[in-house]
């Protein structure tokens, strides 16, 4: 069997963590890429007299997740390893549910503050994992991913007060 040609990766993180990292990103990455998915279903299938606001809100932030599965995919690689790019994959590796049917508007917003959330407290449980490993880049990108699901969980839950 042939061995493979892999380049050495020296960029001061063992191989160890960069595995554990790599790993804890491509739950981030099932995860904002099952949210996308699920944002785009609701973008398309809202109806109610809040359809204007939603289907542009949706629309936006199906947007945003578009960009960040790149960015955290990128970050895989990177690293050294592989990025999941399969429903199978995504399955397997996700904490939020794929929607069934098509919910009420209300109930759009309900699972999508579920998802936000659900997003953040992946990207919080490998924070520990980054810090450890010194890996600032990494950071940085799960600082800047929690900043905007929470205030995307805020904005969307504020919906559903009154």
């Amino acid at each position: 069997m042939a061995k493979k040609n892999v380049a050495s990766i020296n960029i001061g993180i063992n191989d160890k963590d960069r595995k554990k990292i790599a790993d804890g990103l491509s739950k981030l990455l099932a995860d904002t890429y099952t949210l996308y998915l699920k944002t785009h279903n609701f973008h398309w299938n809202v109806t109610g007299p809040m359809f204007n606001t939603l289907h542009l809100m949706f629309e936006g932030q199906y947007n945003e997740l578009a960009l960040a599965v790149d960015l955290i995919a990128e970050r895989i690689r990177a690293l050294g390893y592989p990025a999941p790019g399969s429903y199978k994959e995504f399955a397997k590796l996700s904490s939020i549910p794929e929607a069934e049917g098509v919910p009420t508007a209300t109930e759009m917003i309900r699972q999508l503050v579920e998802g936000q959330e659900a997003v953040t407290r992946t990207a919080r449980l490998l924070f520990p994992t980054v810090d450890a490993a010194a890996d600032e880049p990494t950071a940085d990108l799960l600082t800047q991913r929690m900043q905007l699901h929470e205030k995307n969980a805020w904005m969307l839950r504020s919906l559903l007060e009154g």
